[in-house]
């Protein structure tokens, strides 16, 4: 199939042609037919699918088509994500595919003054962005207009319900009109998810592409079994020697990013974090300084992703694992994008090996274990056993024991039989 096929605009066409598509992924396809024929929808894809595209393509398609008036435009669209990054990524979509339209957007959202985007509001777009914070502040306002609206995207539902943003959002979904057509889009679909959908949408279609078990196949998984007090020490060795750029670190919380920063600034390693307590300029500070290859290492808690979207990005190092494997699947889909090759670590101590069996079982893969490392797991002092959890078919080394062949065979004198 080609984008032809779709019957899209001839100006996006040639927006899409400029950008180098070759061909609509799956979730274009079964999508933008759906949304042009103005269903509601549901989309169960994951990040990296294309899924802005599949949404953003057919509502400026619709936007051309009925022109615009002299007035000050009211919005047509509104649009709700979880992040201020993710809005800007959408908007950056809808600027390319719109580049010879007359659709115009704006980006509403938090951390930064509202008076700017007050007046944005009362210049009039086609198109709203926003966070759902940020609209609910501007709807109190009076500076919310949704009474026009035609279309609803929710976008990164499970993302927003990890954030406490699904009782806003229902708000927000209250406050258009009854008949809008309704996108609704989510990497998993947990109840609460499922119900929202139920709720507001209308006869929805259900499309769903790429099991979110499912981990790109041209990422290589890596995992080494460490001791905890022991993951600052074995991330330091492993850029080093590895001689790594480029890196996305993922920690469980946001002191734990900060602590694992100070850690590889000790070292000389050029480090910033990338988290919810961090201002929006302080976040896209490190996340440009990141882009632009002056900062070698970027260490973040799972608001980056699905909040971020960096070209190329070679490596993922789960410093800690999550304890969802979906949000595993998330982490390591930050790398082997686009057709490139990345490599995904992965750290787990002995507190997360629970964790680590159900993303192996989740995700159905194997990852290499590396056991030639300096910092493994020490033998339990109750048990007298290294519960390591290998697989791996390489010999292990003990850095710790260079006398066990020794022991092992004066041990095997010793033994008695009992019968």
């Amino acid at each position: 199939m080609t984008f032809e096929d779709l019957h899209l605009n001839k100006n996006i066409l040639r927006a899409i042609e400029e950008l180098g598509y070759q061909a609509p992924t799956p979730i274009q396809e079964k999508v933008i037919p759906l949304v042009l024929a103005e269903k509601d929808l549901i989309g169960c894809a994951q990040t990296g699918t294309g899924k802005t595209a599949a949404f953003a393509m057919p509502i400026i398609h619709y936007l051309h088509k009925i022109g615009n008036t002299k007035k000050a435009k009211k919005a047509k669209v509104l649009i709700i994500t979880p992040t201020r990054e993710l809005a800007g990524q959408i908007a950056d979509n809808f600027t390319a595919y719109a580049k010879y339209t007359n659709v115009t957007h704006i980006t509403i959202y938090g951390g930064m003054s509202i008076k700017p985007q007050i007046e944005q509001l009362k210049k009039g777009a086609d198109v709203i962005i926003g966070t759902p914070g940020r609209l609910l502040d501007l709807y109190k306002q009076k500076q919310l207009d949704l009474d026009s609206l035609h279309y609803l995207v929710i976008d990164e539902a499970d993302l927003m319900l990890d954030m406490g943003f699904i009782d806003d959002v229902k708000k927000l979904i209250q406050l258009t009109p009854s008949n809008r057509q309704t996108l609704l889009f989510s990497a998993t679909m947990p109840l609460p998810v499922r119900e929202l959908a139920h709720e507001f949408l209308q006869k929805p279609e259900y499309v769903a592409v790429d099991a979110i078990s499912s981990s790109a196949k041209t990422v290589k998984q890596h995992v080494y079994f460490v001791e905890k007090s022991d993951k600052k020490k074995l991330l330091y060795h492993i850029i080093r020697n590895q001689k790594l750029t480029d890196v996305l670190v993922f920690t469980r919380t946001k002191t734990g990013a900060d602590s694992v920063v100070e850690s590889l600034k000790k070292n000389g390693i050029n480090a910033e974090s990338f988290h919810g307590d961090k201002s929006q300029t302080a976040r896209q500070e490190a996340l440009d300084s990141f882009k632009n290859k002056e900062t070698k290492v970027l260490v973040a808690t799972d608001i980056a992703a699905r909040g971020i979207d960096i070209d190329n990005l070679p490596c993922v190092i789960n410093f800690d694992l999550p304890n969802i494997p979906e949000t595993f699947v998330h982490r390591i889909g930050r790398t082997g994008r686009a057709g490139n090759e990345g490599i995904a670590i992965s750290f787990c101590d002995k507190s997360e090996k629970t964790y680590w069996d159900t993303i192996v079982k989740f995700t159905r893969t194997q990852p290499k274990v590396v056991s030639e490392h300096p910092y493994p797991w020490k033998e339990d002092v109750k048990t007298g056993q290294k519960k390591t959890g290998e697989t791996s078919d390489q010999p292990k080394k003990d850095y710790r024991n260079k006398n066990k062949s020794r022991k092992s065979e004066a041990s095997k004198k010793k033994k008695k039989r009992w019968y």
